[in-house]
Protein backbone atom coordinates (compact mmCIF):
# COMPACT_ATOMS: atom_id res chain seq x y z
CA UNK A 1 0.00 0.00 0.00
CA UNK A 2 0.93 3.02 -1.07
CA UNK A 3 1.64 6.21 1.56
CA UNK A 4 -0.97 8.08 -0.46
CA UNK A 5 -3.23 5.51 -0.25
CA UNK A 6 -2.71 5.30 3.67
CA UNK A 7 -3.40 8.95 4.27
CA UNK A 8 -6.46 8.47 2.38
CA UNK A 9 -7.59 5.03 4.57
CA UNK A 10 -6.76 7.24 7.85
CA UNK A 11 -8.67 9.91 6.87
CA UNK A 12 -11.51 7.79 5.91
CA UNK A 13 -11.54 6.19 9.36
CA UNK A 14 -11.02 9.17 11.59
CA UNK A 15 -13.84 11.01 10.26
CA UNK A 16 -16.40 7.81 9.99
CA UNK A 17 -15.35 8.00 14.14
CA UNK A 18 -16.28 11.44 14.36
CA UNK A 19 -19.49 11.15 12.87
CA UNK A 20 -20.07 7.95 15.13
CA UNK A 21 -18.71 9.95 18.15
CA UNK A 22 -21.18 12.92 17.20
CA UNK A 23 -24.06 10.29 16.91
CA UNK A 24 -23.37 9.31 20.45
CA UNK A 25 -23.28 12.09 22.86
CA UNK A 26 -25.17 13.71 26.06
CA UNK A 27 -26.47 17.07 24.94
CA UNK A 28 -29.12 19.68 25.65
CA UNK A 29 -30.07 22.42 22.93
CA UNK A 30 -32.05 25.55 23.39
CA UNK A 31 -33.38 27.18 20.02
CA UNK A 32 -33.06 30.47 22.66
CA UNK A 33 -30.73 30.95 25.64
CA UNK A 34 -32.40 34.45 26.61
CA UNK A 35 -36.45 35.20 26.17
CA UNK A 36 -38.61 38.12 27.40
CA UNK A 37 -42.30 37.87 27.62
CA UNK A 38 -45.51 39.77 28.88
CA UNK A 39 -46.87 38.98 32.22
CA UNK A 40 -49.71 36.60 31.26
CA UNK A 41 -49.00 35.45 28.03
CA UNK A 42 -47.63 31.94 27.14
CA UNK A 43 -44.39 30.98 25.89
CA UNK A 44 -42.74 27.75 24.38
CA UNK A 45 -39.08 26.91 25.67
CA UNK A 46 -37.62 24.83 22.71
CA UNK A 47 -35.36 22.31 23.14
CA UNK A 48 -33.90 18.76 21.28
CA UNK A 49 -31.69 16.44 23.17
CA UNK A 50 -29.10 13.58 22.53
CA UNK A 51 -27.95 10.08 24.38
CA UNK A 52 -25.48 7.72 23.66
CA UNK A 53 -27.94 4.51 23.76
CA UNK A 54 -30.56 3.28 26.31
CA UNK A 55 -34.11 4.08 26.68
CA UNK A 56 -35.14 7.39 28.44
CA UNK A 57 -37.41 6.79 31.59
CA UNK A 58 -37.81 9.91 33.27
CA UNK A 59 -37.97 13.76 32.07
CA UNK A 60 -38.33 17.27 33.48
CA UNK A 61 -37.67 20.94 33.47
CA UNK A 62 -35.93 22.63 36.80
CA UNK A 63 -34.77 26.40 37.67
CA UNK A 64 -32.85 25.06 40.97
CA UNK A 65 -30.13 22.93 41.44
CA UNK A 66 -27.96 22.17 45.29
CA UNK A 67 -24.96 20.88 45.05
CA UNK A 68 -25.51 17.30 45.64
CA UNK A 69 -28.70 17.01 45.51
CA UNK A 70 -31.18 15.71 42.64
CA UNK A 71 -33.08 18.83 41.26
CA UNK A 72 -37.14 19.52 41.48
CA UNK A 73 -39.00 18.77 38.93
CA UNK A 74 -41.40 21.65 37.95
CA UNK A 75 -44.30 19.79 37.67
CA UNK A 76 -43.93 19.06 41.22
CA UNK A 77 -44.18 22.69 42.02
CA UNK A 78 -47.53 24.09 43.18
CA UNK A 79 -46.92 27.11 41.78
CA UNK A 80 -47.20 25.91 38.08
CA UNK A 81 -50.07 23.70 38.68
CA UNK A 82 -52.15 23.50 34.99
CA UNK A 83 -49.60 26.09 33.56
CA UNK A 84 -46.99 23.42 32.37
CA UNK A 85 -47.39 21.34 29.09
CA UNK A 86 -44.53 19.66 28.32
CA UNK A 87 -44.74 19.22 24.27
CA UNK A 88 -41.88 16.66 24.06
CA UNK A 89 -41.25 13.22 23.91
CA UNK A 90 -38.99 10.65 25.51
CA UNK A 91 -36.62 10.41 22.30
CA UNK A 92 -35.36 13.79 20.96
CA UNK A 93 -37.65 17.01 21.71
CA UNK A 94 -38.32 18.60 24.79
CA UNK A 95 -40.40 21.40 24.16
CA UNK A 96 -41.99 23.18 27.09
CA UNK A 97 -44.79 25.57 27.06
CA UNK A 98 -46.04 27.73 30.57
CA UNK A 99 -48.99 29.56 30.07
CA UNK A 100 -49.98 32.61 32.27
CA UNK A 101 -46.89 34.01 33.18
CA UNK A 102 -46.34 35.61 36.12
CA UNK A 103 -43.33 37.87 36.79
CA UNK A 104 -42.04 35.52 40.04
CA UNK A 105 -41.72 32.26 36.55
CA UNK A 106 -38.33 34.60 35.79
CA UNK A 107 -35.95 32.15 36.14
CA UNK A 108 -33.26 30.41 34.42
CA UNK A 109 -34.90 27.25 33.07
CA UNK A 110 -33.25 23.82 32.31
CA UNK A 111 -34.16 20.72 30.95
CA UNK A 112 -33.33 17.48 32.68
CA UNK A 113 -33.36 13.71 31.47
CA UNK A 114 -32.44 10.15 32.96
CA UNK A 115 -32.03 7.17 31.14
CA UNK A 116 -32.12 3.41 31.86
CA UNK A 117 -28.63 2.99 31.88
CA UNK A 118 -25.91 3.10 34.95
CA UNK A 119 -25.27 6.48 35.77
CA UNK A 120 -27.87 7.90 32.67
CA UNK A 121 -28.24 11.36 34.06
CA UNK A 122 -28.16 14.63 32.30
CA UNK A 123 -29.15 18.29 32.43
CA UNK A 124 -28.20 21.06 29.80
CA UNK A 125 -26.57 24.02 30.35
CA UNK A 126 -26.63 26.94 30.08
CA UNK A 127 -30.90 26.88 30.00
CA UNK A 128 -33.18 29.04 28.85
CA UNK A 129 -33.63 32.36 30.74
CA UNK A 130 -36.56 33.85 31.36
CA UNK A 131 -37.87 37.34 32.02
CA UNK A 132 -41.41 37.84 32.59
CA UNK A 133 -42.67 42.00 32.39
CA UNK A 134 -45.73 44.16 33.35
CA UNK A 135 -46.29 47.36 31.04
CA UNK A 136 -45.21 50.33 32.65
CA UNK A 137 -46.76 53.50 31.75
CA UNK A 138 -44.99 56.99 32.52
CA UNK A 139 -46.53 60.31 31.73
CA UNK A 140 -44.36 63.07 31.35
CA UNK A 141 -45.27 66.63 30.44
CA UNK A 142 -44.60 67.76 26.95
CA UNK A 143 -45.86 71.08 24.55
CA UNK A 144 -48.18 73.35 26.05
CA UNK A 145 -52.02 71.54 26.80
CA UNK A 146 -50.24 67.99 25.76
CA UNK A 147 -48.78 64.81 27.50
CA UNK A 148 -46.35 61.95 26.65
CA UNK A 149 -47.35 58.57 27.09
CA UNK A 150 -44.69 56.40 27.28
CA UNK A 151 -45.82 52.43 27.36
CA UNK A 152 -42.42 50.11 28.18
CA UNK A 153 -41.29 46.84 29.42
CA UNK A 154 -38.37 46.25 32.17
CA UNK A 155 -36.25 44.02 29.63
CA UNK A 156 -36.76 43.95 25.44
CA UNK A 157 -39.59 41.89 24.14
CA UNK A 158 -38.47 38.88 22.03
CA UNK A 159 -41.24 39.92 19.90
CA UNK A 160 -39.40 42.42 17.41
CA UNK A 161 -42.70 43.62 16.53
CA UNK A 162 -45.26 44.06 19.01
CA UNK A 163 -48.17 45.62 18.57
CA UNK A 164 -49.60 48.16 21.24
CA UNK A 165 -52.50 49.09 21.73
CA UNK A 166 -54.01 51.87 23.46
CA UNK A 167 -56.76 51.90 25.19
CA UNK A 168 -59.07 55.16 27.37
CA UNK A 169 -62.14 54.10 30.31
CA UNK A 170 -61.96 50.81 28.11
CA UNK A 171 -62.27 51.67 24.44
CA UNK A 172 -59.39 51.55 22.44
CA UNK A 173 -58.09 54.42 21.02
CA UNK A 174 -56.32 55.16 17.58
CA UNK A 175 -53.72 57.73 18.43
CA UNK A 176 -51.21 58.42 16.51
CA UNK A 177 -47.78 57.46 17.94
CA UNK A 178 -44.18 57.56 18.00
CA UNK A 179 -42.80 54.43 15.67
CA UNK A 180 -42.96 51.51 18.56
CA UNK A 181 -39.94 48.91 19.25
CA UNK A 182 -39.92 46.26 21.39
CA UNK A 183 -39.21 47.87 24.62
CA UNK A 184 -41.63 51.01 24.16
CA UNK A 185 -44.30 52.75 22.36
CA UNK A 186 -45.14 56.71 22.82
CA UNK A 187 -47.63 58.57 22.34
CA UNK A 188 -48.77 62.77 22.78
CA UNK A 189 -51.95 63.56 23.83
CA UNK A 190 -53.94 66.57 24.69
CA UNK A 191 -54.08 67.35 28.85
CA UNK A 192 -57.64 67.42 28.62
CA UNK A 193 -57.49 63.66 27.54
CA UNK A 194 -57.82 61.67 30.63
CA UNK A 195 -54.57 59.21 31.04
CA UNK A 196 -55.95 55.46 30.93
Amino acid sequence: MTLRTAGCVLVVFLWSVAVVLGQYVWSVKYTTQRICVLKGSTVDLFCSYTYPRGKVTTTFWFTKMEAGKEPKDLGQNPEYAGRLEYHGDKKKDCTLRITDLRERDSATYKFRFITDQEGGKYYGDPGVTLSVTALQVKVTPAAKGQKTLTCSTTCTLSNPNPTYIWYKNGQQQHFRTSPSTNTQSTVTVKTDTPVL
